[in-house]
């Protein structure tokens, strides 16, 4: 998938006024995730998306040192998210369900799958679930 298709996907499912708060909403909930899973799965995934975008996971690396993969709940995640996105919790919430639903449909393999076994089990529905229906 191109920068400009996965972007174009994420503006329309999230119904988002235009581009630039699609990417906002992608890099919001990429250095996000890249804060939170191990460096390792964070290049893994980042490599199978477009580079503009898979550099967001990147952002967040620390290269040489522990790595990321910071202890954080659910809560934190989205208000991370929101705050990175300028938007409230319950639409950063929906983003991220959203922008990890067009990652899934840009990657191969179980990339994914492994990065929502990497994630405790309050984060995992929120990344693996897909923007339609609850995940309560």
């Amino acid at each position: 998938m191109r920068h400009d298709q996965f972007i174009g996907q994420v503006q329309a499912r999230a119904r988002l006024p235009d581009r630039a708060h699609a990417e906002r909403a992608c890099r919001a909930t990429l250095e996000t995730l890249g804060e939170r899973v191990p460096e390792g799965l964070a290049d893994n995934l980042a490599a199978q998306l477009p580079h503009e975008i898979g550099e967001n996971l990147r952002r967040t690396e620390v290269h040489g040192g522990m790595g990321s993969g910071m202890g954080f709940d659910r809560h934190e995640f989205i208000r991370r998210v929101a705050d990175r996105a300028g938007v409230k919790e319950t639409q950063a919430a929906y983003l991220v369900r959203v922008v990890m639903e067009v990652a899934g449909e840009a990657t191969t393999g179980r990339v994914l799958d492994k990065v929502g076994e990497s994630l405790p089990a309050d984060i995992r529905p929120l990344v693996l679930s897909g923007s339609r229906g609850s995940i309560d």
